[in-house]
């Protein structure tokens, strides 16, 4: 069976990006417990630990599921701004579960009819993917508040995620350290996805 070199580059970047976005978004829920024990940051909202992930439940429920049209966070006021910005976020996840679906499915089936070397990578093409990220790495390193900023405006053609911690203090909680630890996991998973190409046996 012949390989399809575009279509499997296409197909596994697609994936892995999905599969990177979303992992982290569901592995931000333990991660923020963890930073907000360590930096107290539940002390600048005047609540306990439990009231600010019981509002970032609420607050992933709306990201994640397509059936939620309004946020509402029991605890933390969202102004119009903000409420537009997570509403664009919701639309780039829920496009992240369409590919992540879709490519399930796609493996799934190619798997039942034997036609895995479709979308199968070369040990070569998967470290060239591997490699990719450690291009920004220092970038990110030395100023992730400047790249967060870079990514943002990449993303997004307003300044609707520039929270104003007064009328969203769910902000004083998703600190700089927080996001660039979700960036961290994203970048993990991705490492992983392409890692299997390399470490499978031929």
């Amino acid at each position: 069976m012949k390989r399809k070199p575009i279509v499997a580059i296409i197909y596994n970047f697609l994936r892995a990006l999905a599969t990177a976005t979303l992992g982290a978004l569901v592995l931000s829920w333990p991660l923020l417990a963890v930073f907000v024990k360590v930096q107290k940051t539940n002390v600048l909202v005047k609540t306990s630990i439990g009231t600010v992930m019981k509002n970032y439940t609420q607050l992933l429920d709306y990201l994640l599921s397509p059936f939620k049209e309004k946020l509402r966070m029991s605890d933390f006021p969202t102004s119009a701004s903000a409420a537009r910005h997570f509403y664009e976020c919701k639309l780039l996840f829920e496009l992240a579960i369409i590919v992540f679906i879709i490519g399930l499915v796609i493996l799934i089936f190619l798997k039942m009819r034997k036609r895995f070397n479709y979308i199968y990578l070369s040990r070569t093409t998967a470290l060239i993917f591997m490699i990719l990220p450690v291009i920004v790495l220092p970038f990110a390193l030395m100023n992730f508040d400047e790249f967060f900023i870079s990514f943002h405006h990449l993303l997004f053609n307003n300044n609707d995620w520039l929270f104003n911690p007064t009328t969203d203090p769910i902000i004083n909680v998703l600190t700089e350290e927080f996001f660039a630890g979700c960036f961290a996991i994203g970048g993990i998973i991705y490492e992983l996805y392409f890692s299997c190409f390399i470490l499978a046996k031929k």
